[in-house]
């Protein structure tokens, strides 16, 4: 079953699916994943809180879990 990764998932259902997708959420600018208020943000709040592009990261996400799943 393919994964598909949206906007509104939280910081920690991602890290729940697949915890090396913290790498994609590094490489995008949040250096912050295992802070207990980042957990509970949603892919898009991050973007917003930590000034890079939420369809960008998505895109990204959903290619690593495309690759990796």
């Amino acid at each position: 079953m393919t994964t598909i990764i949206t906007k509104d998932m939280t910081i920690s259902q991602l890290l729940a699916l697949d915890p090396g997708c913290a790498e994609v959420l590094m490489e995008a600018g949040m250096h912050c994943i295992g802070c207990p208020a980042s957990a509970g943000e949603s892919i898009l709040q991050a973007a917003q809180a930590h000034g890079f592009d939420a369809d960008k990261l998505v895109e990204d996400l959903n290619a690593y879990f495309q690759k990796n799943k």
